[in-house]
């Protein structure tokens, strides 16, 4: 009788949709133009996630769409299609296996795979999976195997360091992808994914890591529903897919974000991903924030990130996606220049460093004088043309916008797992690029040598 009554009152209940609501309709379409519109600027890279957030969306520019796939194409089938083939060549069988080829190449494509690209491959691959309709199979054959490569080759890293040589994120991205394709993925790959959830291991000095837990949970489900592992293995993906949404809910701020603004957007995904969003009411708060704050996406790649969860869509969406007669309406907004705004700022500007590398661990804290409105960025370029006290930095161009590559000579390298972690006083980290954030009046803005 128990259960029936139960049963009775979820029927009542409204199941909650997934998608932004209605009235919000209008915001995220506008949303989606003005990621048509960064994405047909020619000045900037291709992004697989672009791409992606693109043809999850609900309206399309069918046209735009298909030139962009054309530049994503051109970048990613020149440097691994033909290149893998070739190195292939000399060593592959005939019937030989996918796996047996990447390891029969590893001498062979040492030189051109350095350092692993496991993550910007394997949106890549997303992407051509959610292209209607697919490209022919044979260019995508090399590109999984070159995939396969880059994961032994990136858990190369671990048996010196504990952790892959790129990172946890990267590394269930090449998962992800895999399993989306429908390929089959090792069991000791797996292992290793569970084990870093298990030991608690996604997180970084500066803190937990929501969204790689988030990309490592959308692989988990993904293995599980394509039913390609065991019986007693879907258990444990099932397992840790539960507590990694426990942790997501019970780390809910009261501002309704998963961490921050930018990876709640994953971690809606793990809820759309699961089915776990229509009853979930920490996603309808993370929804309501999101809404909220969309002013908070302003380059191209954080706009990918946001908008397949405010379509209500997630990344295992695109194993299912069919070629069907689908909205051709959307029309590119062109970016807007921020206003300009009278008048200046003061920040005061502090670049730490820990020991021991810096024994004096604080190498710079100076006010600095620019524009109001000024982005970071500007700010840091104030303060090198200020003397006597020289400062200097770099920055390298990502799809992401420009990344803080090199202060005060002290460079950042992923393959020491050091970045330049940007910070407002005391240690609140901010949730924007050095070209995207604007600091006010007054504020303590502070660049700390991190590791992750």
């Amino acid at each position: 009788m128990w259960l029936l009554l139960i049963l009775l009152q979820a029927a009542v209940l409204p199941a909650q949709l997934c998608e932004a609501p209605g009235e919000a309709a209008a915001a995220v379409r506008a949303l989606s133009a003005r990621l048509l519109g960064l994405a047909a600027d020619p000045s900037r890279d291709p992004d697989p996630s672009v791409y992606l957030a693109l043809r999850l969306a609900g309206d399309h520019d069918l046209r735009g769409e298909k030139r962009y796939l054309a530049r994503l194409q051109d970048a990613f089938q020149h440097r691994y299609g033909r290149s893998l083939q070739a190195a292939l060549r000399p060593h592959a069988a005939p019937h030989s296996h996918p796996q047996q080829d990447a390891v029969a190449t590893e001498h062979t494509t040492r030189a051109e795979a350095e350092w692993p690209e496991t993550g910007r491959l394997a949106l890549y691959l997303l992407g051509l999976r959610a292209t209607c309709p697919p490209p022919e199979p044979g260019p995508q054959r090399s590109l999984v195997t070159w995939l396969k490569y880059y994961l032994e080759e990136d858990w190369a890293g671990s048996r010196q360091h504990g952790h892959p040589l790129t990172s946890y994120y990267q590394y269930s991205l090449g998962v992800l992808a895999l399993c989306v394709h429908r390929k089959r993925v090792r069991e000791e790959v797996i292992r290793r994914l569970l084990a870093a959830e298990h030991h608690g291991r996604f997180g970084h000095a500066g803190g937990g890591a929501v969204d790689t837990e988030a990309v490592a949970a959308l692989a988990f489900a993904c293995l599980e529903r394509e039913r390609t592992v065991g019986a007693r293995l879907a258990a444990e993906l099932r397992a840790a897919g539960r507590r990694a949404r426990r942790r997501m809910v019970e780390a809910q701020g009261p501002d309704g974000f998963f961490g921050n603004v930018y990876s709640t957007p994953w971690a809606m995904q793990v809820f759309i991903a699961t089915d776990a969003c229509r009853m979930q009411p920490a996603y309808g708060r993370a929804m309501a924030a999101l809404l909220e704050n969309l002013d908070a996406f302003t380059t191209a790649a954080t706009t990918a990130q946001a908008l397949p969860a405010l379509h209500g869509r997630s990344y295992l969406d695109i194993a299912s996606m069919r070629c069907r007669e689908e909205p051709d309406a959307l029309t590119p907004l062109s970016p807007e220049l921020p206003p300009e705004v009278p008048g200046n700022v003061t920040v005061r500007l502090v670049v730490e460093c820990p020991e021991p590398r810096c024994p004096q661990r604080r190498l710079y804290d100076r006010p600095v004088p620019a524009p109001a409105g000024a982005s970071l960025l500007d700010v840091l370029r104030a303060a090198a043309v200020r003397g006597p006290h020289n400062f200097t930095f770099d920055t390298q161009d990502t799809p992401q916008g420009p990344f803080l590559s090199r202060v005060l000579g002290l460079e950042a390298r992923q393959q020491k797992r050091s970045y330049w972690q940007l910070l407002t006083a005391p240690s609140t980290s901010l949730q924007m690029g050095v070209a995207d954030y604007r600091p006010h009046d007054g504020e303590t803005l502070i660049l700390r040598l991190s590791e992750w």
